[in-house]
C-alpha cells in the first residue's frame, strides 16, 4: 500500500505542472517612441485551445504612464487590446490557429517626468490549466480527487495530441525532403545527360569540321 501511494504521488508530481509567473519591469518612454520599446512574451498553442492570461501590474491610473496590452498571434488575430492596465485582470481567448501568440506591453509616458517602472506580473495557462476547477468540481459536485483525475486526464489528453501533431508534421517533412530529394535526383541526372550528350556533339561537329579542311 505505501509503494503504490510513493507511485501515485511521483506520478502526480511528474504530470502536475510548475506553474510560476514571470515577473519584469516596464519603463515608461515617450508617445513617440513607445512602441519601439514594447515588450512581448511568446507562447505557442494549438488551435480551438483555450488560453487565459493573467497580469497583474503595479501603479494606478494617472500616474503618470499608462500601460496598454496588445494579445495577437502570429497568423494576425488580434485577441484583445486593453488600454490603460493597472490591478489584476485576466483575458481569456480561445485560438483560431495553430500559431505562437504575444502578450505585448507599451508603457507610454503621459508626465513630463518619469515616475519609475511599473512591476509587469504575467501569468498564462493553457488548455486544461486554463480551466477553472473550483467551479467544475462544485458544479458536477467532484471529490477533490476526481477533479485532480479529470485534470490531469485531459492534461494527458492534450500531449497526446501534441505527440500526434508532432509526428504528423513530422510525417510532412519527411516527405518534403523525399520529394525534393528525388527532385535533386532526376535534376542531376538529366544535367548530366545533357552534358554527355553536349560533348558528344561537340566531338562530331569538331571532327566534321576539321575534315572538311583537311586536317585530319
Amino acid at each position: 500500500m505505501d509503494r503504490l501511494a510513493r507511485l501515485i504521488s511521483c506520478v502526480l508530481l511528474t504530470i502536475l505542472p510548475l506553474a510560476a509567473a514571470l515577473k519584469f519591469d516596464l519603463q515608461p518612454h515617450f508617445p513617440q517612441e513607445s512602441a519601439k520599446y514594447e515588450r512581448c512574451v511568446r507562447n505557442f498553442v494549438a488551435k480551438d485551445q483555450l488560453v487565459v492570461v493573467t497580469a497583474i501590474l503595479s501603479g494606478y491610473r494617472g500616474d503618470g504612464q499608462r500601460v496598454d496590452m496588445h494579445i495577437r498571434d502570429a497568423m494576425g488575430n488580434d485577441y484583445h487590446r486593453p488600454k490603460d492596465v493597472v490591478g489584476e485582470n485576466r483575458y481569456a481567448f480561445t485560438s483560431h490557429a495553430d500559431s505562437a501568440f504575444d502578450v505585448c506591453f507599451e508603457n507610454v509616458l503621459t508626465a513630463a517626468t518619469s515616475p519609475g517602472p511599473r512591476l509587469v506580473e504575467l501569468d498564462i495557462d493553457i488548455g486544461a490549466d486554463a480551466k477553472d476547477w473550483n467551479a467544475i468540481s462544485a458544479g458536477e459536485k467532484l471529490k477533490p480527487v476526481e477533479a485532480e483525475l479529470r485534470r490531469i486526464e485531459e492534461v494527458v489528453g492534450e500531449i497526446v495530441t501534441e505527440m500526434d501533431y508532432l509526428r504528423s508534421r513530422e510525417q510532412k517533412l519527411r516527405d518534403t525532403n523525399e520529394s525534393t530529394n528525388e527532385r535533386v535526383k532526376w535534376f542531376a541526372l538529366g544535367t548530366m545527360g545533357m552534358l554527355v550528350s553536349l560533348g558528344a556533339w561537340q566531338v562530331v561537329y569538331l571532327r566534321a569540321y576539321f575534315r572538311s579542311k583537311h586536317l585530319i
